[in-house]
């Protein structure tokens, strides 16, 4: 019972992140890009950490020679499901008179999204707690500069501030219904639950390496690429700190 009032309450809280968005109103973009970019570096060593640390492992332990081709499916469905995102937006540089579709395409690709997120967030919750919080915090890890960029584009597609916030809530708020239909699966398919965590693990590999790590290249300081290290080790090391908890 408690795992599942810790997926849903996690599940919540990263619901509640879209409204970020209105905070960064009042910070200057030169600056605020600064702060995201180590926000990347963190959610980078987050998800690597909580794939290697504690999915892959989890996945190996109950599945065992199954486990690898799962967690490959796992790389190739957030590669189609990325793709299948970005079928729907512009692809070129300047493309400001497409700015209200792309804000509205941006919302339903970030809606699925979510609800990934929350079927992968339910699904490990009903693994164990520590599994299910290093989840959830890799996903927060992620979500917090995803969703302040969502929120950008949407004002840039011609939203108000207040129908910006309340459209990226409410796309945010599709993560609740995966989880909702994650715990209610999990005790009806029989190793449901385990299957979704190796799929989670080669998910997280995908995202850090091909989303977040390239983002990471384009500061070229080295000071800054030191920095950035140090944030993702810290996003290691909250995942290594977990494991106290099992």
């Amino acid at each position: 019972m408690l795992n599942q009032i810790l997926a849903i309450f996690s599940t919540l809280i990263i619901s509640l992140v879209s409204l970020l968005g209105v905070v960064t109103l009042s910070v200057k973009p030169k600056k605020l890009q600064g702060v995201l970019i180590y926000l990347v570096s963190f959610a980078v060593g987050a998800m690597f950490g909580d794939a290697f640390i504690h999915l892959v492992p989890e996945a190996y332990g109950k599945l065992e020679n199954k486990a690898p081709f799962y967690i490959l499916f796992g790389v190739l469905f957030f590669f189609v499901l990325e793709k299948l995102v970005k079928w729907h937006h512009c692809h070129k540089i300047d493309c400001k008179e497409h700015f209200r579709p792309v804000a509205s395409m941006n919302l339903v690709g970030d809606g699925l999204h979510n609800l990934v997120d929350g079927l992968l967030i339910g699904a490990t919750f009903l693994v164990g707690i520590p599994v299910g919080l290093s989840t959830a915090l890799a996903v927060l890890a992620h979500e917090i500069p995803q969703e302040i960029g969502d929120f950008a584009i949407l004002l840039h597609g011609g939203y108000s501030v207040k129908k910006a916030l309340f459209y990226n809530f409410l796309s945010a708020l599709t993560a609740m219904l995966g989880v909702l239909l994650s715990l209610l699966l999990g005790p009806v398919l029989k190793g449901y639950d385990v299957i979704l965590t190796a799929i989670t693990a080669g998910g997280f590999i995908y995202i850090a390496g091909s989303d977040l790590i390239p983002e990471l290249h384009h500061e070229e300081s080295l000071k800054k690429a030191f920095k950035q290290l140090l944030a993702i080790l810290l996003g290691i090391g909250a995942m290594f700190a977990l494991t106290f908890l099992e």
